[in-house]
């Protein structure tokens, strides 16, 4: 059922209501409207609110509006509680296999096909691998009725029914009437129900939260089940609200700096019919103004000669009172914004004529304990709060946009917003979906216009099909609209240069993916050049797009949060309205019992911490990495806590619930993403005693002001922390911006004990701005360690004749002709997921026994980081499946938690009388000729071999390993997706 059918509504009323300059409004298609526009949003004083229970029914056949089911009084005995959705309290359908969720990522949309899913597909027991299950799912019609009383004070007055928001599409009946639809996704449903007589009124809502055409990707936040976004309800304010029958149906403040004044520009709402003369007043101005039988506009400028600029330094906001009387105008309205101008110039974004660096955060819209979207401001300041506290100044909403509390904790807090309008999408060649845009556009800007923290509009994630042809017209229509933000026509995917008549690029700034991120920028370097192949020459400012994605072995501890018991650090308000939580944890049960069959739950709490810390590291090494690229604007993570969907990307320092996962603090984050950040540009982190460190210091600042007067200062701390040498670098005035050199770090690494860890802190003394770096220092003069006792060798028939005759062997286990990737290390931990991205890489890092005596000459804590991975590349991990349980390593690789195999590259055992030491590093005498860190494991390994505190309490039988000797580097075959269909869709392929 379309609006078009019911209610059509001319593009002169549409655009009398729109509120903001007509230019944008030329990309409509005239029939192509879904829904009239939503009328403004007064305040709340006055209202009547609708929470409570409401009469209920759900309507699989869609049979509801041919029986008339808005004329008759719904079962009374069948009740929900709104604001609330249908599946946490008891409707909808219960989750079974074959499911059909809104989803087409991974590509295993099918898992139940695949055999290691089989037992989670019985009835009692269905858990789903790639995604948190929602406690019920529904796709469909749904009906919501209630009595309303009209109290006789509102007698002539126009009533507007609210509903904060909803998903996807509402239809509104006051008795037999139909009232109007709405089928927005990104802001509040409004209805003018017109002027009701005061009396009991029926009120009834239909709900049609099924995939609407034209068809949006499934795996669009705003209607996925992968952060949950396919409930059926009403959350939020539910309300009804009486003004005027001409009243002021949209305020829009454009602030002017220079001139200390805004700009009021008011949409008026009539319906009485007739033509009339008013006055509108604001901040003691008035105007005279007029309306039309369809409304009228009016602009009022306001002196705001006090006013302070807004930012996230001073999130000061102001308010004007507007009053339109006159005829039958008696209408009050209370406007809130911020007095702040955002512009770009060349590479660079201004903020109230200061250069802005986004630290942001990606925003996929998951609510596990409720479902929907937190609509109370508290909870929105706890969630901004933890992103300020770990550094951040900003969030990007992938392809939805959250409830107004979000933009207003914002506002008061002072955090940047970049909302998306609800989609990642294939645009069609007749502008079906570019309609769809523009009318989402106009209801977001509407509802959240004013909001000085709406800082930047996108119109979709990674757009696909036309978009180049359509969303540059789309961004320069709506920046002549409504310059007060930057547009991108397309985050992480933009219209290719030409865009218009002089214009490279459509869209105000780039959000950037590869090249422009990974490690071809760390260890001192940036992505300087691979942004200026992104720009073709062009000065456009540019941000990260989903940098990191870096994920971390999970902590099944999380499980137990889904319960909705306790205290949350970002959700105060629990489980809200339902009866029950609205996520269930299947992925993770499914990890969880993985881990169980493999032999390695019980590590599970290692296995996490050793995982986080290599993430750590490297989210370190590509913030600074964007620090030091001088021309980018800043860089959107992806994210800052951990994602529910698409296959369970573990990528967040955060778990789902907002909360700290125990190997990373906020303060220490912060020390590389912050206002300010000390930086250095060092490309080695290994070191001999005959070399001299040498590093540029440079600095990252996007504080409030200029900072004067700083001496940096340096200190080589060992591992116990004392600092061994200083010094300090010229003093000098910190100017706002990044790549401003500080001068050169020089350290005579001969004056320090090897082989030892140590870290190069550098220092802004009385700022409070520190960071550091890690670095490893081995003897000069590598060379291939022996002992007399200990043979090291690459054969195991010269392995085994030492063993039988009860002597000590390190068997080098080498590296198989044909190396399988499922085994195959890597110098970085999984991209996104791995059930997402089956060929890639498995590995989380390594889990080092760091206290064993095989490493006491090795400087290590219990996780990879970069002394080992100078010793990953072209390694394959050892595959141990095929022996004891009960053996321990020394060295562990932390494998994928789908497939959690027992992977070793250093273990020990006992051979009947003899000793052994098995590896599969390449510790051969070339390798530690070549390599200090090599040449530093093999003497340690080897002199731990020489000692008396070698005695493997672990026993094999020579028989185990002969078996398991041909099988060390085999993986076995797991089938990660059935052949792909129809339903399968590939990000940046879908077409319409």
């Amino acid at each position: 059922m379309t609006y078009q059918k019911k209610q059509p509504v001319s593009r002169r009323s549409f655009l009398a209501t729109a509120g903001i300059a007509t230019a944008a409004m030329a990309l409509y298609p005239k029939n192509m409207l879904f829904a009239k526009a939503i009328e403004a949003q007064p305040p709340s004083d006055g209202a009547i609110t609708l929470a409570g229970n409401w009469r209920f029914a759900l309507d699989r056949t869609d049979a509801g509006v041919k029986a008339n089911w808005f004329a008759k009084v719904l079962n009374t005995e069948t009740n929900i509680a709104l604001p609330g959705i249908l599946q946490t309290q008891g409707f909808g359908d219960e989750i079974t296999a074959d499911t059909k969720f809104v989803a087409a990522l991974p590509r295993d949309m099918r898992w139940y096909l695949l055999p290691q899913y089989k037992p989670y597909t019985v009835p009692g027991n269905v858990q789903v691998p790639y995604l948190s299950q929602p406690v019920r799912h529904y796709l469909g019609v749904a009906w919501y009725q209630r009595d309303i009383e009209i109290p006789a004070g509102w007698a002539g007055k126009r009533v507007e029914l609210l509903l904060e928001r909803t998903r996807w599409q509402t239809d509104i009946y006051v008795g037999d009437k139909l009232i109007g639809s709405n089928r927005s996704l990104v802001a509040p449903h409004d209805f003018d129900l017109g002027v009701l007589k005061p009396r009991k009124h029926l009120l009834t809502i239909r709900i049609d939260n099924s995939m609407l055409s034209p068809t949006y990707r499934p795996d669009g936040h705003a209607v996925s089940d992968g952060e949950g976004s396919t409930w059926n309800g009403i959350v939020g304010r539910i309300e009804l609200l009486a003004t005027s029958p001409v009243w002021i149906a949209d305020a829009q403040v454009f602030p002017n700096l220079a001139a200390k004044s805004a700009q009021v520009r008011v949409s008026i709402g009539n319906t009485t019919g007739k033509a009339g003369t008013g006055t509108l007043s604001a901040g003691g101005v008035s105007v005279p103004v007029k309306w039309e039988e369809a409304g009228g506009k009016a602009v009022i400028d306001v002196p705001m000669p006090d006013a302070r600029a807004w930012s996230e330094f001073t999130p000061e906001l102001q308010h004007i009172s507007l009053k339109l009387s006159g005829g039958q105008a008696d209408h009050d309205k209370q406007v809130t914004f911020g007095m702040r101008e955002i512009k770009t110039d060349g590479n660079r974004i201004l903020l109230n004529g200061e250069q802005l660096q986004l630290r942001a955060t990606h925003d996929g819209g998951g609510f596990p304990l409720t479902g929907y979207p937190a609509t109370d401001v508290a909870t929105w300041k706890k969630i901004i709060g933890i992103c300020k506290a770990w550094g951040l100044n900003g969030m990007r909403f992938h392809s939805w946009c959250p409830p107004e509390a979000a933009f207003t904790a914002s506002d008061e807090l002072g955090f940047y917003l970049q909302p998306e309008c609800g989609m990642w999408n294939a645009f069609d060649a007749d502008g079906k979906m570019l309609a769809v845009l523009n009318d989402e556009t106009t209801r977001l800007l509407k509802a959240y216009g004013n909001h000085p923290s709406l800082l930047m509009l996108g119109a979709t994630n990674e757009p696909a099909g036309n978009y180049a042809k359509q969303l540059p017209g789309w961004e320069k229509a709506w920046k002549e609209a409504d310059p007060r933000r930057l547009y991108t026509d397309g985050t992480g995917r933009w219209a290719p240069p030409p865009a218009g008549a002089g214009t490279p690029f459509a869209a105000d700034f780039l959000v950037t993916g590869s090249p422009a991120r990974g490690p071809r920028g760390w260890f001192g370097s940036d992505y300087e050049e691979s942004l200026n192949t992104i720009r073709r020459g062009a000065n456009v400012p540019c941000i990260g797009h989903e940098i990191g994605q870096y994920c971390a072995y999970p902590d099944f501890g999380i499980i137990e949060k889904f319960a909705g018991k306790g205290k949350y650090a970002a959700f105060p308000g629990g489980i809200g309205w339902g009866k029950v939580p609205y996520m269930q944890p299947g992925n993770y049960i499914i990890m969880r019992d993985s881990a169980r069959t493999h032999g390695i739950l019980a590590q599970n709490k290692a296995l996490a911490h050793a995982s986080g810390r290599f993430q750590v590291a490297c989210y370190k090494e590509e913030i600074e990495a964007l620090l030091r690229t001088k021309s980018y604007s800043g860089y959107e993570l992806l994210d800052l806590h951990d994602y529910l969907g698409q296959g369970g990307a573990l990528i967040g320092l955060l778990d789902a619930f907002w909360e700290e996962k125990g190997y990373v603090t906020a303060n220490e984050f912060k020390r590389f993403n912050n206002t300010t950040v000390p930086l250095i540009r060092l490309k080695e982190r290994i070191f001999t005693t005959d070399q001299t460190l040498t590093a540029s210091a440079e600095v990252a600042h996007y504080g409030p002001a200029p900072l004067s007067s700083v001496t940096p200062t340096w200190r080589i701390l060992n591992s116990a922390g004392k600092a061994l040498m200083n010094g300090s670098l010229p003093t000098s005035n910190i100017a706002r911006g990044s790549g401003q050199s500080l001068g050169n770090i020089s350290a005579d690494l001969s004056k320090l004990p090897a082989p030892a860890s140590y870290s190069l802190v550098l220092d802004f003394p009385g700022t409070g701005f520190s960071n550091q770096w890690t670095f490893w220092l081995y003897p000069a003069g590598n060379k291939s360690e022996t002992a007399p006792d200990v043979l090291v060798s690459s054969s195991w028939d010269e392995a085994k004749a030492r063993l039988a005759a009860g002597g000590k062997v390190l068997f080098l286990s080498g590296t198989p002709e044909k190396p399988s990737s499922d085994l195959a290390l890597t110098t970085s931990p999984i991209f996104w997921n791995r059930l997402m991205n089956p060929n890639r890489t498995w590995m989380l890092g390594l889990l080092n026994d760091f206290k064993h005596g095989a490493l006491a000459g090795f400087p290590t804590g219990d996780n990879c980081d970069f002394q080992w991975v100078n010793l990953l590349p072209k390694t394959v991990a050892m595959n141990m499946e095929a022996l004891s349980p009960a053996l321990n390593f020394v060295v562990q690789p932390i494998d994928d938690w789908n497939r959690n195999l027992r992977l070793s590259m250093l273990f020990e055992c006992q051979v009947g009388n003899g000793k052994l030491m098995v590896t599969s590093f390449d510790l051969s005498d070339n390798a530690a000729g070549q390599k200090p860190a090599a040449a530093a494991l093999r003497k340690s390994v080897v002199n731990y071999m020489a000692s008396a505190k070698f005695k493997p309490q672990n026993k094999l039988a020579m028989s185990e390993l002969e078996a398991w000797m041909p099988i060390r580097y085999v993986a076995p075959v797991i089938l990660n997706s059935p052949p792909a269909t129809s339903d399968v869709a590939d990000p940046g392929q879908v077409k319409q």
